[in-house]
């Protein structure tokens, strides 16, 4: 007997639900994610062709006990001391990634700032502002989606601040 073909895997996922629900623009890039990359950020620019100054990787930490996504470019780290004065707190954490992945809905690699399972407070790092679009994660490894910074600030009602560093 044949074996049935496997469907291939829409980009549905409940960040770009979030997304088509908002009306907002957005482009999905997808691309084969490859498990070996040691880089899930730097894959996805080098996947898609795009500088790694316009992709940004979603990271949840833990500021004063209360978990925090911070929004950076892939080229750079978080400042986790910046990220803290950022939402008024004194101190910050990266999460328990077992914590990310239950909160958020997603797998780490994965994790996008839109549609998450439950809603967490967001700091886009500031350098999104000088780029017409960004790319962030839609929720799924090997899957990006392209969109306005000013877009991705509104929908996560996220502080725009210097929470990157190079």
């Amino acid at each position: 007997m044949a074996k049935k073909p496997k469907k291939q895997q829409s980009a549905g996922t409940p960040a770009t639900v979030a997304l088509t629900a908002a009306g907002a623009p957005f482009t999905v890039h997808q691309y084969a994610h490859d498990p070996a990359h040691p880089s899930y950020g730097d894959e996805a620019a080098e996947a898609m062709g795009v500088s790694p100054d316009r992709v940004f990787k979603t990271l949840v930490a833990e500021v004063d006990g209360e978990l925090t996504v911070a929004v950076v470019p892939v080229a750079g780290s978080l400042d986790l001391k910046a990220l803290a004065a950022a939402v008024g707190g004194k101190k910050a954490a990266m999460a328990d990634p077992v914590a990310a992945e239950r909160t958020t809905g997603y797998v780490r690699g994965g994790i996008s700032p839109l549609g998450q399972r439950k809603k967490l407070r967001t700091v886009l790092d500031d350098s999104a502002s000088a780029h017409s679009t960004i790319c962030v994660s839609a929720g799924r490894r090997g899957l990006e989606v392209e969109l306005a910074p000013d877009d991705l600030a509104k929908l996560t009602e996220a502080v725009l601040a210097p929470v990157g560093r190079a």
